[in-house]
């Protein structure tokens, strides 16, 4: 005998009724279905109140659910970070140090400009350099402070010529050879140069110490008007140097003058200009005059008799 059909409600009322219900409701929302489906594609607005209720109702749980997954990803975020830490250091300080390098290059690059424009204007200024040359070395612990440059006489260089670097005075040309010259530095202890304050006429010699500074001494002696920071430049006695280049600043004051600093040191200097005598004239005269004469006269004007400013003790020129 077969089986009895499950969808069979048998012989119970109840049962049939409730069949019928589910199969009435069923059909009824199909119904409801496809009419608010046929409502949202004719008027769309229409269900916009209701799309509002129902994002308001889940609105607290989406931000629930937003926050947890931020926290999550910020969780795993920390760990990976953490051990990314190592690897990400190196690779900073890797980048720092080139930095660094990269911007010292850039430094250096800069004040070799500067000085090249500094030598630049040199060939714009009152004298017109004889050359321009590279100074290949300088002694540095020898009581004599002498300077080698990469010109000499094929350039036209010659004894006694100016030597200075974009900042001011080094020296001047002692010897030369064809292709090389020896420069007495202005820190030589038999360098003599006369100067004068740059904001006034308070004339002095600077004296060359042996040490790397210059001993200031004043010509007219009593009250010292010279003060710490003081720059001094050439006066252009003695006519080996033009007047107004810059020498050495006032770094101590002593009963008779001072102790400077040099403007132009040689050991950071790489590029000089060899200036011709500023007033060659006055320097021939000057050298064909003996040294040894008489004394000038009383109450003589307190400016003083023109020597050479460096290298003027016998034998060096």
């Amino acid at each position: 005998m077969a089986p009895p059909s499950s969808r069979r409600s048998g012989f119970s009322k109840k049962a049939q009724f409730s069949l019928f219900t589910g199969y009435l409701l069923a059909g009824a929302g199909a119904v409801l279905g496809l009419a608010l489906l046929a409502l949202s594609l004719w008027q769309p607005a229409a269900f916009a109140p209701l799309r509002g209720v129902a994002s308001d109702v889940v609105a607290p749980v989406g931000t629930g659910g937003a926050v947890t997954r931020s926290g999550s990803q910020g969780f795993f975020a920390t760990i990976s970070g953490y051990f990314n830490a190592g690897q990400q250091n190196a690779e900073l300080r890797r980048e720092n140090e080139l930095a660094r390098i990269r911007l010292a290059e850039a430094d250096a690059i800069k004040a070799e400009n500067q000085r090249l424009k500094g030598l630049l204007d040199l060939r714009d200024g009152e004298a017109k350099p004889v050359a321009m040359a590279r100074l290949v070395g300088s002694t540095a612990t020898s009581v004599r402070r002498h300077a080698y440059i990469s010109a000499g006489t094929s350039s036209g260089v010659a004894p006694g010529m100016p030597v200075l670097s974009e900042r001011g005075v080094i020296g001047r040309v002692l010897e030369t050879g064809r292709n090389s010259a020896r420069v007495l530095l202005l820190t030589d202890s038999e360098s003599v140069l006369p100067v004068r304050r740059a904001k006034d006429n308070v004339i002095a010699f600077a004296e060359g110490r042996g040490d790397g500074l210059l001993r200031i001494r004043l010509v007219n002696l009593g009250v010292n008007p010279l003060k710490v920071g003081d720059m001094m430049v050439t006066s252009g006695a003695g006519g080996y140097y033009r007047p107004g280049v810059a020498v050495a600043v006032i770094a101590k004051i002593t009963p008779d003058g001072g102790i400077a600093r040099l403007v132009a040191e040689p050991s950071a200097t790489n590029f000089v200009a060899v200036e011709p005598v500023h007033e060659a004239a006055a320097v021939a005269e000057l050298e064909d005059t003996v040294l040894p004469g008489p004394s000038p006269a009383a109450g003589a004007t307190p400016t003083p008799t023109p020597a050479p400013p460096s290298g003027a003790a016998a034998g060096e020129e």
